[in-house]
């Protein structure tokens, strides 16, 4: 009699675990179904008003307008992107924490001996927001007129030129390590709080050297104040025709278009991020959208999520290699 009563209850136990697995999986699946059915939270780990929270607020703003849902974007700047990258990283993979950010997501794990996140183990990337676009520059009373003449120059004169370096282990960052690399040169790097510090200290010349986002320096190159030597993108900007790609200049290994893209916690579900995805890749095809992003000089594309897995591995290995070699400091 006791075994039977000792059965029953472990039948009973095993139904009622069943029944709660069961209910889980239910209101799991009702709320994938269901999404999104409250705010989305989007963090941008740096100060409002950049380049990021520019691309965030075009392009997720955008998805909010096309699903008819409300999309907050909350400016969490600090440790170079490290505090709000972390957050996100860190927070419940349900979808309604997103990110938008640069390289740095896939840069600062190698670049940091406790960033905080792996890039490839704790964030899944479900949209390309946009394509970034820099040129290089140098003071116009530099005696360059080609990126080679300006490698001769640094040659004879080794760390005697200053390079603004906007913020150690960004796009800027590796584009000119890339370049000081392929072209054996060494410069003084100087470190800035942003892009717009280190240009102004370019006019005066007290800069030599410095690579800046198109949309800031374009400008400064029709007023005269600076002088471009080449775009650091694979072909022509239609605004500086006359303008070599960095290829063009004889350095193709300097080559590297960043970009910038929207993520999810690594454990968001399939059925959530590839509705993300699509929203994502619906906005960046609205007309609207694409003229303002046209008007930045940041054009966008539309990815399924395979191929930004894939992009995000090739652009997690190039800048590792770049940081082993370059001697950046490992914070």
């Amino acid at each position: 009699m006791r075994r039977i009563k000792t059965v029953l209850g472990l039948a009973m136990r095993f139904a009622s675990g069943f029944a709660l697995g069961a209910a889980m999986l239910a209101n799991a699946a009702q709320a994938q179904s269901n999404y999104p059915n409250r705010p989305i939270r989007v963090i941008v780990p740096y100060p409002a008003g950049g380049i990021v929270d520019i691309v965030a607020r075009a392009v997720t703003e955008q998805v909010g307008r096309d699903w008819k849902h409300t999309v907050i974007i909350e400016a969490r700047p600090g440790g170079n992107s490290n505090i709000g990258t972390t957050a996100v990283a860190r927070s419940e993979p349900d979808g309604y924490t997103w990110l938008v950010t640069g390289p740095a997501a896939l840069v600062n794990p190698t670049l940091y001996k406790d960033a905080g996140w792996d890039a490839l183990k704790d964030l899944r990337c479900v949209g390309l927001a946009v394509w970034g676009q820099s040129v290089a520059l140098v003071h116009p009373s530099m005696p360059a007129g080609t990126i080679k003449e300006f490698v001769e120059i640094a040659r004879k004169k080794p760390g005697e030129l200053n390079f603004g370096n906007p913020s150690t282990g960004s796009s800027i960052d590796l584009s000119a390590q890339k370049l000081f690399q392929a072209a054996g040169i060494k410069l003084t790097n100087v470190g800035y709080k942003g892009q717009p510090q280190a240009l102004i200290d370019l006019m005066p010349n007290l800069m030599h050297f410095e690579i800046v986002s198109l949309e800031l320096a374009l400008p400064h190159i029709k007023a005269g104040s600076v002088k471009p030597l080449a775009v650091m993108t694979d072909k022509r900007v239609a605004e500086l025709p006359d303008v070599p790609t960095i290829a063009e200049a004889g350095f193709p290994e300097a080559t590297y278009v960043p970009w910038y893209g929207i993520y999810v916690p690594a454990g968001t579900p399939d059925v959530i991020s590839e509705k993300i995805n699509d929203g994502i890749n619906k906005a960046l095809q609205n007309p609207e959208m694409q003229r303002q992003l046209a008007v930045a000089n940041i054009p966008g594309k539309p990815m399924p999520l395979a191929d930004l897995a894939a992009l995000m591995k090739a652009d997690h290995e190039k800048p590792t290699k770049v940081i082993a070699t370059s001697g950046m400091a490992l914070q």
